[in-house]
């Protein structure tokens, strides 16, 4: 065989090259062919679009605002610490209901539980105890008042637990706790406020009257739902009891090594404070575990309540987008029944109209999608700078905006198959008479 000939499989590649070209000349020419019709028939292609840019706008916008509130309610609310759960008169996030009748059964934490747990939980890697102290507090120094400070009473390993961490100074020691010591730790708002240019460690502060010695200042921890979260003092827990409440209510923070022995550690606490309180098998804790997960899944209800919400508003929008694309396309095939058959008439097949009619569909789609994107970051990005800033936080993934565009795409597709259908069955002899 001459080896100048084409092969067999030569001619098939060639065939192959031939339609892919023709494919994308298709495609090329359907991409003009809908703009042509979007510049020439504007407010057609308004309210054609509108739909889909509704939707795809509802669709960032609100996914946007929940993936943000996810990322600022795990790291400022449901923040416990590392692999920390807290043992608390209540299960937190509860209904109502269920939290009237715990008010009814369940006893707050006491020191002596904590002293029990200390002692006989094993494998913990920490464990400490909290009080506040609930009411306006004042801290002064200087003539200078600082109102609504938060006081707690906490144990000296309460600094490796939670999430303040020392700046200057240091955190009170197992020494200051034992004998009682009035010294405090402080937050940065009263580091600003007192001491912007001093020194703070070894002055003296007054926290409603009562004089105290600061030791450390903590680091900079920021506002949550625009409440600043670093107005607060802390003093040793037993210095808290002698002088503020004789028997205070505790929260009892306990830290695991690994998150995977954190569920070993929560059922071992729950049987020994069962067994302390006398708790029969039948009934109910009468006290809570709370760990991170426990925010979060109360968080991720809501969340997706208002996510199968949205789901329906933006379906509901589709569909009328999707209609009305339909319609508009049916009316192009109508207007250009005269330039189908001359295609059909000089050899179009029949497989190449449809795909021309549903790449104008698909585009249609994709421009409402786009149009709904921009809208969606635009007024995001309005959302960002109002009051709320700081307290909503929108986090605008690429694949939640490749989503978005994909739907309104899928749409036009969808929308455009029954046009494509009928303008491939349309005779070229008939087609051509059109007018």
């Amino acid at each position: 065989m001459d080896a100048s000939l084409p092969t067999h499989a030569d001619r098939a590649g060639s065939v192959r090259h031939a339609h892919l070209a023709s494919y994308w000349v298709t495609a090329r020419e359907a991409f003009w062919i809908a703009l042509d019709a979007l510049r020439a028939h504007k407010l057609r292609s308004f309210l054609t679009l509108l739909g889909v840019v509704i939707a795809t706008t509802t669709l960032i916008s609100v996914m946007s605002i929940v993936n943000g509130m996810n990322l600022y309610i795990s790291e400022r609310i449901a923040n416990l610490g590392a692999n920390v759960f807290i043992v608390h008169q209540y299960q937190w996030a509860q209904g109502y209901e269920a939290w009237l009748r715990a008010r009814r059964r369940n006893q707050p934490m006491r020191l002596e539980e904590y002293e029990f747990l200390k002692e006989n939980l094993t494998g913990a890697k920490n464990i400490g105890a909290s009080s506040r102290l609930f009411g306006q507090s004042d801290a002064r120094y200087g003539g200078r008042t600082l109102e609504e400070v938060d006081l707690y009473g906490n144990t000296p390993s309460s600094i490796d637990i939670g999430q303040e961490k020392v700046a200057l100074g240091r955190y009170f020691t197992e020494s200051d706790h034992q004998r009682s010591a009035m010294v405090c730790f402080i937050g940065t708002d009263l580091l600003d406020e007192f001491f912007a240019n001093v020194d703070p460690i070894g002055k003296e502060i007054t926290v409603r009257g009562i004089p105290f010695n600061v030791i450390g200042v903590a680091d900079k921890i920021g506002t949550t739902f625009g409440e600043s979260q670093d107005k607060f003092v802390h003093i040793p827990l037993t210095t808290f009891q002698k002088v503020f409440m004789a028997r205070p209510q505790l929260a009892i923070s306990v830290q695991a090594w690994n998150a995977d022995h954190m569920r070993v550690l929560e059922d071992q606490t729950r049987a020994l404070m069962r067994a302390r309180r006398h708790t029969p098998y039948a009934e109910e804790d009468t006290f809570g575990i709370n760990a991170s997960d426990t925010l979060m899944s109360a968080w991720h209800k809501l969340t997706g309540s208002i996510f199968a919400v949205t789901i329906g508003v933006v379906a509901v929008f589709m569909v009328v987008g999707g209609i009305v694309i339909m319609n508009i396309m049916l009316a192009s095939v109508t207007e250009r029944t005269h330039e189908i058959g001359i295609l059909l008439a000089v050899g179009w097949k029949r497989l190449r109209i449809v795909f021309m009619v549903l790449c104008e569909s698909a585009l249609l789609g994709f421009f409402g999608g786009v149009a709904g994107v921009i809208i969606g970051i635009l007024g995001l990005k309005v959302l960002e700078q109002t009051a709320v800033r700081g307290m909503l936080q929108p986090d605008t993934s690429p694949m939640l905006l490749m989503t978005s565009i994909g739907i309104a795409v899928l749409v036009g597709v969808l929308s455009g198959l029954y046009p494509a259908w009928r303008s491939s069955l349309l005779s070229p002899a008939v087609a051509l008479h059109a007018e």
